[in-house]
Order: C-alpha cells, then structure tokens, then sequence
C-alpha cells in the first residue's frame, strides 16, 4: 500500500498569510485610532476585534487538533488492518 500524499505549504504560502494577518490586524488598528468618536467606543470596538482575533487562534487551532487526531486514529485503523492482513494465511490448515 502506498502512503497518502501530504500537502505541503511552500514559504511564499506562510509569508502571504502573515502578511494578510498583518494588514488586516494593521487597518482596524489605524481605522480605529482615526475613527471620529469618544475613547470608551474606540476601546469596545478594540475589545471586539482583539476578541475575534483570540477566537479565530482558538478556532484554527481545534480544527488542526481535530485533522491530527483523525490522521492518528486512521494510521492506528489502518495498521490493525495490516497486521490483520499479514496475519491470515488463507491456505494455512489447522493441525488438530
């Protein structure tokens, strides 16, 4: 049996995904330091916007421990069906 292929990410994948991180992160910021309003709204709008980037973390990282986890139970899952297969010799007769 042959062994899945595992996507790979190249450098360029990562630095364009901090980057978009960074700009986004970077223009709320600027958007809400020049936002025409009192101080308390621009520290609840802040507030808000550290909140959605605290559980988007949390977020990508249960759906990256739920994939680990299904990969790990698939390998044990498949190598108990390798031991099974290697085990059973269909001509093998019985001494009694």
């Amino acid at each position: 049996m042959s062994k899945p292929l595992r996507p790979t990410h190249t450098t360029a994948y990562y630095v364009q995904a901090i980057l978009s991180f960074a700009v986004s992160v970077g223009a709320v910021t600027i958007a809400l330091a020049y936002l025409p309003a009192d101080t308390w709204v621009r520290a609840f709008l802040a507030l808000g916007v550290l909140y959605v980037v605290t559980s988007t973390f949390t977020l990508a990282k249960v759906v990256r421990d739920r994939q680990e986890l299904s990969e790990v139970t698939n390998r044990v899952d498949q190598a108990r069906l390798d031991k099974l297969l290697t085990e059973h010799d269909p001509f093998r007769v019985e001494s009694s």
